[in-house]
């Protein structure tokens, strides 16, 4: 069976997860996969451009590098990126008929979407010296988590995915931090509980959590305003930036312009065209950063939301920036009832519509899970 409709066969969403699944398929094949040298990337926000600066940084040095992200907007090859390209279907078949001839039938049947997915990214990178893996839900139990790692690296810490990783920020924290073994880089983080958490976390498993500005110096910000200012980068990106640089001198490299070039990712804050951006920030981190990226008022966006996500604080916090909200029609069983988003747009004291379109006058911030980017599409 080809990749696309063996994946097909499994839901992208599960509302349980059985997670010793993974330990116990890895286990199965463990003596039959070759490792190379893994950069995980752990948070809430900021994994996928970091972990692309990362990538692109160790490319250009000369590496074989791959970069494993989540999720894809337009095509299922976005995921499994190696030495600057997204993986070819043909090298994906591969990866794919290989990864069955070694994984037995129990796990082939009964493993997740991203489960499988992150088995098969690792056939295709079995050739590299680095792969920058980045985390998708959660970190002690994440699906990467199952491979031993260099170095970690860990992006802002706030509230998402409640239902699996926790009420609080001390307790999502305490999932996320949970994955590191030896030694991690840390972004700038909004909450206190997360440091507090390291520091706790680093007595009990005898790791490392180092602050990312006990790295950087004044010719790396330097280089990194620089590169910010030239690409126009919204402040979070420059943020991203500064942590890359860090990890990459870390790992024992000179940090040089050069290494840093910027790829937009596919749905991180990318604009699509002259007067619409698209993010696939869903949760109040996202909407944070992106709050400083727009003048008072001069958006519409175009959104919905989850009924699992905190909509209501999302569009407090965007609603400085937005002149109207746009409802985007939505087809997903995890969508918020109409009636809800529109009584959260109207608390926020939000004017609304639903959205036809986009004019060419108007400037526009498509926001919200890759389920509002896929509806988004049939208009473009």
């Amino acid at each position: 069976m080809k990749l696309d409709q063996f994946l097909a066969q499994k839901p992208l969403y599960y509302s349980e997860i059985d997670y010793s699944r993974m330990p116990r398929a890895y286990a199965s094949i463990k003596n039959k996969l070759f490792l190379p040298k893994i950069i995980h990337v752990v948070g809430t926000n900021g994994k996928g451009t970091t972990g692309r600066f990362i990538a692109n940084a160790l490319v250009t040095l000369g590496f074989d590098t791959g970069h494993y992200t989540s999720p894809h907007i337009s095509e299922f090859n976005e995921r499994i990126w190696l030495n600057g390209h997204n993986a070819d279907n043909e090298l994906l078949e591969r990866a794919h008929e290989k990864l069955l001839s070694i994984l037995p039938e129990e796990f082939q049947m009964s493993l997740s979407y991203f489960e499988y997915t992150t088995f098969l990214a690792l056939i295709v990178y079995e050739k590299c010296d680095y792969v920058v893996l980045e985390a998708g839900l959660g970190g002690e139990h994440d699906a990467t988590n199952v491979f031993d790692k260099l170095i970690s690296v860990i992006t802002p810490i706030g509230l998402d995915h409640e239902e699996f990783l926790g009420k609080s920020i001390q307790e999502v924290s305490t999932t996320k931090l949970r994955s590191v073994t030896s030694k991690a880089i840390v972004a700038e983080q909004r909450f206190t509980e997360v440091w507090e958490t390291a520091r706790t976390l680093e007595k009990e498993l005898d790791v490392k959590f180092v602050d990312y500005k006990d790295v950087v110096d004044a010719d790396m910000i330097s280089t990194a305003e620089e590169i910010s200012q030239e690409f126009q980068m919204p402040h979070y990106l420059y943020e991203n930036l500064l942590l890359a640089m860090a990890v990459v001198k870390t790992l024992g490299f000179n940090v040089k312009k050069e290494l840093f070039r910027y790829e937009p990712l596919q749905g991180r804050m990318q604009r699509i065209k002259p007067n619409v951006w698209l993010d696939l920030g869903h949760n109040t981190l996202a909407a944070e950063a992106i709050s400083h990226s727009f003048c008072k008022k001069s958006i519409n966006l175009v959104y919905n939301s989850y009924k699992d996500k905190d909509y209501m604080s999302i569009l407090r916090i965007l609603s400085p920036i937005v002149k109207r909200v746009e409802i985007l029609s939505v087809k997903s069983d995890r969508i918020a009832a109409e009636e809800d988003l529109i009584d959260a747009i109207v608390k926020n004291g939000l004017d609304y519509k639903r959205f036809e379109g986009i004019e060419e006058s108007e400037n526009y911030l498509v926001f919200g899970s890759f389920s509002v980017a896929d509806a988004f599409r049939e208009f473009c």
